[in-house]
């Protein structure tokens, strides 16, 4: 098999494995340190647990009730950095928690809500504020009977784009970033690792494990033992048209003591979730369930005066969080929080293993796991640097993202105004790369339908690692949800090459 290094001194600072939020943004702290990285996935960007979230950059509200107060200050802390660093696929929500009757007293919510507001570095978002809902926006499609409920401030992410602006801006600062390259084997030898993947081998003189689901999977092909252990939970999500005109997600309470998610999305839809489920086998093919599908409608239909049957799903998706198994009972109490495995210094090479985490806290989980591996590897021991920097095609204000879908209107009067604000709340200022100097729809090529063009394939596939039309339908874009089966068709042949592109 083939060796392959890099060109300078054959051999790789870091491989990190895992193209998550957790693997990218560990590559993008390395590289922009000024350390020579190899990111490895074996398949799409994002294809596992970091596109199959709940899309929120939150403190986590519920974890209070299990005394998480340091993952929630962390978490909390993050949302408006992140916000910063990435105002066109973050921004602001005001969720809706109304007050349920019998579950959790009125009062404790407020103090909840009370700590949420003030424990966390909160500067840009709004604070809580109790509300009457028979007088609100927000209780206009809900039950009669819920009349009393807070508003109060977190954040909404496209995830996958998240990761694949970590994975760009790790490759636009000298990363190595392949996709498609599973990891077969690693073995120390001469000091270094060499990591077997069907494209060849290489050479790295560390290893940064953050292969999420698969970790555990990736720690025994390096022969590493490991005394953490890891719970596979399940969270299922389902997608309907959309129940209410106004902007505000919801945030209920169950009598069975778990909460889930009602929020806006891509306009014309809302998505509800999650489960918590335990999950055995396989993580490659992930679905939700007849019982969960059933489960979020009768939660989604306990509160809306339009009931919500599987009949009105038009699609679902289900990811595995591999949490830190901390002996909770119930998986929805299950720590969020993440820990790091290191081999000892006397092993050789060494090697990192992240164990759990959540979206929000991808960032200092990164920075933290190059910080421990900058003790042993002298090229990742810069100085931190990830909580100013924007993400590619973010550089721009949090409160100017408007301004922004309006001037790539103007530039290219061609583009109708959702399709301006899909791509600047895709692409942000990157969205000019791929447009060019196209004065007409017609200079974008190929139209796929509902402004997908052939510039914009073109983009994904030379700039962002899409491979397949799933690449682009579900996790670049989320226009699989608008595409008809003739259009998703035309792209997959436009895709493998046969029709021009």
């Amino acid at each position: 098999m083939a060796i392959v290094v890099d060109s300078e001194t054959g051999i790789y600072d870091v491989a990190v494995i895992g193209g998550g939020v957790n693997g990218t943004g560990i590559a993008r702290d390395a590289a922009g340190r000024g350390a020579k990285v190899l990111l490895l996935e074996a398949r799409d960007l994002a294809s596992g647990t970091s596109s199959n979230s709940s899309k929120l950059i939150h403190g986590g509200l519920r974890y209070l009730e299990h005394y998480e107060f340091g993952l929630v200050r962390e978490a909390l802390g993050e949302r408006e950095k992140l916000w910063i660093i990435a105002p066109h696929i973050i921004w602001p929500m005001r969720f809706v928690l109304p007050w349920v009757k019998g579950l959790r007293p009125r009062w404790l919510l407020r103090l909840g809500l009370f700590l949420y507001d003030h424990i966390g570095s909160r500067k840009l978002l709004p604070a809580t504020q109790s509300v009457r809902l028979d007088r609100h926006p927000a209780g206009a499609p809900l039950k009669p009977e819920f009349v009393h409920g807070f508003v109060y401030s977190d954040g909404w992410v496209d995830d996958a784009r998240l990761v694949v602006l970590n994975a760009r801006d790790a490759a636009d600062r000298g990363a190595d970033v392949r996709t498609r390259c599973p990891v077969t084997r690693l073995e120390r030898t001469a000091g270094l690792w060499l990591v077997e993947t069907p494209q060849g081998s290489f050479k790295a003189r560390s290893v940064i494990n953050a292969a999420g689901p698969s970790v555990l999977k990736i720690l025994d092909r390096s022969g590493q033992p490991s005394s953490q252990s890891i719970r596979l939970v399940r969270g299922s999500h389902i997608v309907v048209r959309k129940l209410f005109d106004h902007p505000h997600p919801y945030f209920f309470q169950l009598p069975d003591g778990r909460i889930f998610f009602a929020i806006p999305y891509e306009h014309d839809f809302t998505l509800i979730g999650t489960t918590d489920r335990d999950h055995q086998g396989g993580v490659d093919k992930i679905e939700a369930s007849a019982e969960e599908i059933a489960y979020l409608c009768e939660g989604a239909s306990r509160f809306f005066k339009v009931p919500v049957t599987p009949a009105d799903v038009v699609w679902t998706y289900s990811g595995v969080r591999p949490l830190v198994d901390d002996g909770s009972g119930k998986p929805e109490a299950a720590t969020r929080g993440y820990r790091f495995d290191v081999s000892e210094a006397e092993e050789g090479a060494p090697i990192l293993s992240v164990f759990g985490g959540k979206i929000t806290t991808f960032r200092t989980l990164s920075q933290e796991a190059v910080e421990r591996m900058g003790e042993r590897i002298q090229a990742l021991a810069g100085a931190p640097w990830t909580d100013g920097q924007p993400l590619p095609g973010g550089d721009f204000a949090v409160g100017d993202v408007d301004d922004v879908i309006a001037t790539l209107k103007r530039r290219y009067p061609f583009l109708e105004p959702a399709w301006a604000e899909r791509l600047i709340r895709c692409y942000g200022t990157l969205a000019y790369e791929f447009l060019g100097d196209a004065a007409t729809l017609a200079e974008c090529g190929h139209h796929f339908g509902h402004g997908l063009t052939a510039r914009e394939v073109r983009y994904l596939m030379d700039r962002e690692w899409a491979v397949e039309a799933d690449d682009v339908l579900w996790r670049r874009t989320k226009l699989g949800l608008r595409l008809d089966a003739g259009q998703q068709e035309s792209l997959r042949r436009f895709m493998a090459g046969d029709e021009t592109r």
